[in-house]
C-alpha cells in the first residue's frame, strides 16, 4: 500500500530555472497567463531565486495536512495515493485552511463572482490514472522527479550518500509530520526560504490540546458554519443564476 502512495522529489542542485514546470502546470489546470513570481489562484508552482538557486513553490502535500485539520466541512482532505484533494462542492468559503498552513499555499479566488480555494492537487485526475504529474513529465533536467512516496525517498538518501556536496537532510522527510514532496539541496535550506517547522509532529496534532479545551465553542462554531454553508451555497446559486440570466439576455440582443 505504501508504494501506492505516491510523491515528488525536487533535486535544487538540478534545477535551471527554465520555468517548464510552471508553463506545463498552468497548461494541465487550464491557468490563465505566463509563470509568475508568487503562488497564486492562478499559479500552483512558481520557481524563485534564493541564494544564487532556483526553488520550486508549491503545495507539500503533508501526510497530516493542517489544511484538511482546519477544514470544518471537509473540503480539503489527504487521499490514500498522496495528493492533499479539495472538494469544491462542499467549501464555505471560510479560508480556515489558507490561515493554517505553514506555508501559505492555498488560494482565494478573491475576484471571482463564485470563488473557490485553489492550490496544487498534484495533477491528480493524472496520479489516478498512472500519469506522472505534468511538472515532472515537462522536467527537462530530471530536478523534478514523479514515483512512489518510498521508491523517492530512496533515491533521495542513495543520492545524499554518494555526493558529500548535498546537505544530509531530505525536506519533507519529517518536516510537518512528513509530506508528499521532498528537496535535496547542496545548500541549508534555511538559506532558501524554506519554512522551518518547528517541530517533527504533524501539525493537527499541536492543535488538539486547545481545541479539547473548548468543546462548547466548536459545537456552537458546527452549528453556525451549517447555517453558513447553507447561506453560501444559497448565493454561489443565485449568482450561477443571475450571470446565466445575463447571457443569455446578452445572446437575445445579439
Amino acid at each position: 500500500m505504501a508504494e501506492n502512495k505516491k510523491a515528488l522529489l525536487i533535486d535544487i542542485t538540478k534545477c535551471i530555472g527554465c520555468h517548464s514546470c510552471e508553463v506545463a502546470c498552468k497548461a494541465a489546470h487550464e491557468l490563465p497567463g505566463d509563470p509568475e513570481p508568487n503562488l497564486s489562484e492562478t499559479a500552483f508552482t512558481t520557481v524563485q531565486e534564493h541564494a544564487g538557486k532556483n526553488i520550486r513553490r508549491l503545495c507539500m502535500h503533508c501526510e497530516e495536512p493542517a489544511c484538511a485539520s482546519a477544514c470544518l466541512v471537509g473540503a480539503l482532505k489527504k487521499t490514500s495515493y498522496g495528493p492533499v484533494a479539495y472538494d469544491k462542492t462542499k467549501c464555505i468559503g471560510c479560508r480556515y485552511c489558507m490561515i493554517a498552513c505553514p506555508n501559505s499555499v492555498p488560494k482565494y479566488e478573491w475576484s471571482k463572482l463564485v470563488p473557490y480555494v485553489k492550490k496544487c492537487d498534484m495533477c491528480v485526475n493524472r496520479v489516478v490514472q498512472g500519469q506522472p504529474t505534468a511538472c515532472a513529465e515537462a522536467c527537462p533536467t530530471g530536478a523534478t522527479m514523479f514515483g512512489g512516496r518510498d521508491q523517492l525517498l530512496r533515491e533521495a538518501r542513495r543520492r545524499l550518500d554518494n555526493d558529500s556536496s548535498y546537505v544530509q537532510h531530505i525536506y519533507g522527510e519529517r518536516e510537518f509530520g512528513g509530506t508528499s514532496v521532498f528537496f535535496i539541496s547542496d545548500v541549508p535550506f534555511e538559506n532558501l526560504g524554506f519554512t522551518v517547522a518547528p517541530a517533527e509532529e504533524p501539525l493537527p496534532q499541536l492543535t488538539q490540546a486547545a481545541l479539547g479545551e473548548v468543546p462548547t465553542v466548536v459545537l456552537v462554531g458546527g452549528s453556525l458554519l451549517a447555517g453558513l454553508y447553507w447561506i453560501t451555497q444559497r448565493r454561489r446559486e443565485v449568482a450561477l443564476a443571475e450571470a446565466a440570466e445575463k447571457a443569455s439576455r446578452k445572446e437575445e440582443r445579439n
